[in-house]
């Protein structure tokens, strides 16, 4: 993929890896269990092999998932998430939440699994160890 947004700026950064279409619904798939290609294809109705292909290259190729052979003849593979991959799970959370409040026809919402209540995004601060609601995105020197 070529990197469309030459920003110094971690959200264009971000998007020049997960942001051409299909991609973000791919790497939910394998979040949810579908890992092999043919899995990802069934679930993403109208998403054609070759970019599919060419989406999972791209992933592997900036650490979002890696790959594992699991048939030899033919050639298989199952997909899964690295440990940064993983930490994309937030961003899925946080626009469930997003789509919950502003969508007009929402189809998911997250609810703590104890009492079943809807939940909402919190900011914790480690070293004063609670959470924090005065919050400043700073440049980095």
């Amino acid at each position: 993929m070529k990197e469309r947004y030459p920003f110094p700026c971690n959200i264009a950064q971000t998007l020049n890896i997960i942001g051409d279409r299909w991609t973000l619904l791919i790497i939910h798939e394998i979040l949810t269990g579908h890992t092999t290609f043919n899995e990802i294809k069934k679930s993403l109705d109208g998403l054609s092999s070759n970019l599919l292909s060419d989406r999972l290259k791209y992933l592997e190729e900036n650490g979002i998932i890696t790959s594992c052979l699991y048939s030899d003849h033919p050639p298989r593979y199952k997909y899964e998430l690295t440990e940064s991959g993983k930490d994309l799970e937030d961003v899925f959370h946080a626009i469930i939440l997003w789509g919950r409040h502003h969508l007009k026809k929402c189809y998911k919402k997250m609810v703590h699994e104890a009492c079943q209540h809807e939940i909402e995004i919190a900011y914790y601060c480690p070293h004063c160890q609670k959470n924090v609601d005065d919050m400043a995105v700073v440049d980095i020197g």
